[in-house]
């Protein structure tokens, strides 16, 4: 199946009259950095940093989110803040962001992340069930170091591969159905000028990111 015949079958729909909307969940998003060229919106959902505060202090979502834009430039980035100074959070955090993302209208649910502990998996569940029911696609790592990661393997979410043999802009489709799809995309980020690849941010974080930009591309993005 080609991309845009698996996202069909998923329920995503080309959309028309505005860019998508993409939240992406993660340490927040430095919105000024060239690469990013502003956010349509920004909240933190961290305990004790006001909620306007959604500024990246670790620099990993500044990254998924210049990923993300170098596929997409038009579309409308939606920042929720779970992670501040370390790539930490509860999973009832994680939850709770994708379920607001949800409530926004989002059409696109980033998680560059994700945890291996399987006692997790009824929130999560429950909240990308709400997801789907507000017809938003949370797109996230199917594994994490050969281990099933949670959301990734769970129903109504696109799990994303890491391969290091694609280039940022090729995501290949594994399989499809209504209930998932998992894809393959490049672990490299957007390239820094000057930055030899191997000594930049990398790895499934990124492949989630690549695959994220190229879908929201293909729904429309310009």
């Amino acid at each position: 199946m080609t991309l845009a015949e698996t996202l069909h079958a998923f329920g995503l729909q080309p959309i028309t009259g505005r860019p998508p909307r993409v939240a992406i969940i993660d340490s927040g998003v430095y919105a000024d950095h060239p690469h990013v060229q502003g956010v349509a919106r920004g909240i933190s959902l961290v305990a004790g940093v006001p909620s306007d505060n959604y500024i990246d202090r670790n620099g990993h979502g500044t990254a998924v989110a210049a990923a993300i834009r170098e596929k997409a430039p038009a579309a409308d980035l939606v920042v929720v803040k779970i992670f501040d100074r370390t790539l930490s959070a509860t999973a009832s955090d994680l939850a709770r962001a994708i379920e607001w993302a949800a409530a926004e209208g989002v059409d696109l649910i980033n998680l560059s992340l994700g945890t291996t502990n399987a006692a997790h998996s009824e929130r999560l569940q429950s909240a990308v069930t709400a997801a789907r029911a507000a017809d938003a696609a949370v797109i996230t790592a199917a594994d994490q170091a050969g281990l099933p990661s949670l959301p990734g393997s769970l129903r109504g979410v696109i799990a994303v591969a890491l391969d290091w043999e694609l280039d940022r802009h090729t995501v290949i489709v594994d399989g499809a159905s209504a209930d998932v799809v998992r894809l393959r995309a490049s672990g490299y980020p957007r390239p820094i000028p000057g930055v030899p690849p191997q000594q930049n941010l990398r790895g499934v974080s990124f492949a989630v990111a690549n695959a994220t930009g190229v879908i929201a591309k293909a729904l429309g993005a310009a």
